[in-house]
């Protein structure tokens, strides 16, 4: 088990790719802290992917944050792996996005990935190691229609982990970022079938990806066999073309 014994805090992990990491997470052997806003949605995801345990947090909210880093501190005594899997979309053309729209998406998508990142840091410096995992996605690398704060974010994810690594390095934390393709989540439950088709026919592998694929590669990068992957963004999109 790659992951046997670690410590790990994946956000918004109630549903989709964080469920499934938790899953894999706990199956390599990890002690999975699954961070949420729902507690009833948390406490069944403990139970469906064998978490350790469940919390709940507002990425968005600093006092949030802390208190989770804080209990996970106390109860297991160190913090080995961040995933800031938390993420919305507010979908929305330039000439059409509301401020509350943007704001939301980058509440939530940036900043909740910064509140994260910066309360951990500390401990994971104090032990000397430690991984952080960001959730870009190839929106941003590539953009897309009528996701101009969905795409700033993951652009900006991507800074993060272009500074980070650089600045954490040194002391034994390595920064990665994924960036997924089209995944089978509830995400894409408002996108017609005729768009999903559409985006199908961009992919080389002429599906949409699985969120245990995601999974598989986040549970990879935390674990050793990863250690000299430092700064990297790895694209997981089946070969979409733009």
């Amino acid at each position: 088990m790659r992951l046997k014994d670690k410590v790990a805090i994946i956000t918004g992990a109630a549903n989709g790719i964080g469920h499934a990491t938790a899953k894999r997470f706990a199956a390599e052997g990890a002690q999975v802290v699954i961070a949420d806003l729902r507690r009833e949605q948390i406490d069944a995801a403990v139970k469906e992917t064998g978490a350790a345990w469940g919390e709940i947090v507002d990425v968005t909210q600093r006092a949030s944050v802390d208190a989770l880093v804080a209990a996970v501190k106390d109860r297991f005594g160190r913090i080995d792996v961040l995933v800031n899997n938390a993420g919305i979309t507010k979908d929305a053309r330039l000439v059409k996005m509301t401020e509350v729209e943007f704001d939301a998406v980058i509440d939530v998508n940036l900043k909740g990935v910064f509140n994260c990142s910066q309360a951990v840091v500390e401990t994971m410096i104090a032990q000397g190691s430690g991984v952080i995992l960001n959730a870009s996605s190839v929106v941003g690398i590539y953009g897309n229609f009528g996701q101009t704060n969905y795409a700033a974010t993951k652009f900006g994810v991507i800074g993060f982990t272009k500074t980070w690594f650089r600045e954490l390095g040194p002391k034994g934390i390595r920064v990665n970022a994924v960036a997924p393709g089209f995944i089978a989540t509830s995400i894409l439950n408002t996108i017609p079938e005729n768009v999903i088709n559409q985006i199908k026919s961009r992919v080389a592998l002429g599906r949409l990806g699985r969120p245990e694929e995601i999974a598989s590669v986040y549970a990879f990068l935390a674990s050793d066999d990863a250690g000299y992957i430092n700064g990297a963004v790895i694209e997981v999109s089946g070969g979409l073309t733009v």
